[in-house]
């Protein structure tokens, strides 16, 4: 136990009295501001999944004295279920957590994250040197700490557990570039969360050097300072594996024309809330999802025939896409555009669709708009938002009621489709009855004689 208890202290968070709130449904353990006094309520974590420290200066601590674990305490580590660590809101000296992080290797813990922490002078990483770590994801938000240019030796040191971290997320913490020798230790890595951060253009291609994150599946650069999709394009030839990209929430402009091709292995592209008045190109050729939602597009004429989900929500589209030019698509999504009808074949390639959403749309409910929205209503595909947010807009006999209580029989929509057919079988019936007429009485037709 009082190698456990030296673990946090040496980890923790000593400053101002403070205490541990377990909740055992959900396996959280949140500590406050622990004191040493009050340091045994951490025993209260042990039970949990995942465990928070919140709040404290550990200044005060670089000198504790850190000295190995006995067996004892050691395999009672390893026996903790605790999965995740949290540290919040605190001021970390890099020299103590370098000296502390070793003891991780004594836990099942596999993800670390600090969340609003300020990272003070620098650490010697020389202890880590060959050392393992069960830690698998790393995420840091809204941290500060000194610039990473020139820190490859620190990363050096650590290599034999950042070789195998598969996952990273450095979110809000105003970052502007990562030299290219960072990205080489990651050879594992995974996915890379790179959101809300200053990368600009000219920062890509550094940061995604050769040899920079072989094994790169997932990239989230979501919220930066990026306006070039061609740069973009061109630093991600480095990455084979790529396979999720968002680049949402940048403010794209248009490129000339470029013979760039993204990673072959490119499938989801998200290109949500980046200011496009028009698709930009070039695009994977491979892709299967793509989200073009809250742009300003009047018009989608591309095809792709391997895309599966198509997203353009939140647009200014006056029609829907042709779907002929996704034949494998099962997922599209209008809401909130500027349509006012299906077209009556489109509708019927629509129903071959799994997930169909089309409200918030200025509908005009004439027969063959209404129809065909309610015929692809009783297929059970058409998404959420039926009945209540398909609303007319036109004609104005039917302005404000829903889609699906406009009346769309034949007689209503069609009376000629119905009038010409009785019609038809009236002067059929009339032909007949004077037919019989004329056979029971043969002599009502006399024959002309000659005088």
């Amino acid at each position: 136990m009082n190698g456990a208890v030296l673990l946090f202290l040496g980890l923790g968070l000593l400053e101002a009295e403070g205490r541990c709130f377990l909740n055992r449904t959900q396996k959280h353990c949140v500590c406050y501001n622990l004191s040493e006094e009050s340091v045994g309520s951490i025993i209260q974590c042990f039970p949990a999944s995942v465990v928070e420290f919140r709040g404290g200066e550990l200044e005060r601590y670089i000198a504790f004295p850190i000295t190995d674990l006995d067996t004892s305490t050691t395999e009672m580590l390893g026996s903790l279920v605790i999965r995740k660590i949290i540290f919040g809101d605190l001021l970390v000296p890099e020299i103590l957590l370098a000296r502390v992080l070793r003891f991780f290797s004594y836990t099942q813990v596999q993800e670390l994250a600090f969340e609003s922490c300020v990272f003070e002078g620098r650490g010697n990483w020389d202890e880590m040197a060959d050392q393992n770590l069960p830690i698998l994801s790393l995420h840091f938000h809204n941290v500060t700490s000194a610039p990473l240019t020139g820190r490859e030796q620190d990363l050096s040191s650590l290599s034999s557990w950042l070789e195998t971290l598969q996952e990273l997320a450095v979110t809000g913490s105003h970052v502007t570039s990562l030299p290219c020798g960072i990205g080489r230790v990651f050879r594992a890595l995974r996915s890379l969360d790179m959101a809300q951060n200053s990368l600009g253009d000219e920062s890509l291609m550094p940061t995604f050097c050769k040899g920079a994150f072989p094994q790169l599946q997932v990239l989230s650069l979501q919220r930066n300072n990026l306006t070039s999709y061609h740069s973009v394009c061109e630093s991600m030839q480095l990455l084979p594996e790529l396979q999720h990209l968002d680049l949402s929430q940048n403010k794209f402009m248009a490129d000339p024309s470029s013979s760039c091709q993204f990673p072959v292995s490119l499938q989801i592209l998200n290109l949500s809330n980046t200011g496009l008045d028009e698709v930009l190109t070039p695009l994977p050729p491979h892709l299967e999802v793509l989200d073009l939602s809250c742009n300003h597009l009047h018009a989608v004429d591309i095809s792709l025939s391997s895309l599966k989900k198509l997203f353009l929500s939140q647009n200014v589209l006056q029609a829907a896409p042709s779907i002929r030019n996704y034949p494998m698509l099962d997922t599209l999504h209008l809401d909130n555009n500027l349509i006012t009808e299906l077209p009556g074949d489109e509708v019927k390639l629509l129903g071959h669709l799994q997930d169909v959403a089309a409200a918030g749309n200025p509908y005009n409910c004439s027969c063959s708009g209404a129809g065909g929205l309610q015929a692809l209503a009783g297929t059970g595909h058409l998404g959420q938002g039926w009945p209540r947010d398909y609303v007319c807009h036109s004609p104005p006999r039917y302005q404000g009621r829903l889609v699906k209580e406009v009346p769309v029989s034949v007689l209503q929509c069609n009376s000629a489709a119905v009038i010409a057919p009785l019609c038809i079988a009236l002067a059929s019936l009339g032909v007949a009855g004077a037919i019989c007429l004329v056979r029971s009485r043969p002599g009502l037709i006399r024959p002309c004689h000659r005088v």
